[in-house]
């Protein structure tokens, strides 16, 4: 073909290939790695007045961190280490049991088992000494090897139902 040039085809498709690399390189994540980079946030949330929350987040969560309840309601990452320790002085057993990790691109998504027993009233609950068993999902972006933002659900509810149960 005389006449014809190829640059901008060759141009255009090492571009398409090299925006194509990094969320293939994101999606190879194995689940091993999926758990390694979120254990540290989740050794934050076991039994959180036993630890310095500090360093643990700051090697987990980058300092812009979000953590999302909503779909606009969200908390920094100082704002969210201060909720932990209050959580584990009100609730000394808290504990975080992962039991499932996926992997979508830079997403670690967790479906987790939170536990516990307050020593407070908790939502406006009596202290009754009894424990909750309550489903939790994280969903963790992951940028530059941090956690750049969480969205979760916890089913807090549920914890008032049981604590609450005659």
């Amino acid at each position: 073909m005389t006449g014809f040039n190829l640059r901008p085809l060759i141009a255009l498709t090492a571009a398409a290939t090299a925006m194509q690399a990094v969320p293939a390189i994101a999606q190879n994540m194995t689940i091993e790695q999926a758990r390694k980079q979120v254990a540290p946030f989740y050794e934050m949330l076991n039994q959180p007045a036993t630890k310095d929350l500090k360093p643990l987040s700051e090697q987990a969560l980058s300092p812009d961190w979000k953590s999302y309840s909503g779909e606009t309601d969200f908390k920094g990452r100082d704002a969210f280490v201060g909720q932990v320790t209050g959580f584990g002085k009100l609730i000394p057993d808290l504990k975080w049991d992962i039991k499932e990790v996926l992997v979508d691109g830079n997403r670690i998504i967790v479906r987790s088992e939170a536990s516990g027993t307050p020593v407070a009233p908790l939502f406006g609950v009596p202290v009754g000494g009894k424990s909750f068993k309550i489903m939790t999902i994280d969903i963790h972006t992951i940028k530059d090897g941090k956690a750049i933002t969480a969205h979760h659900v916890e089913d807090w509810a549920g914890a008032i139902r049981q604590l609450s149960a005659k």
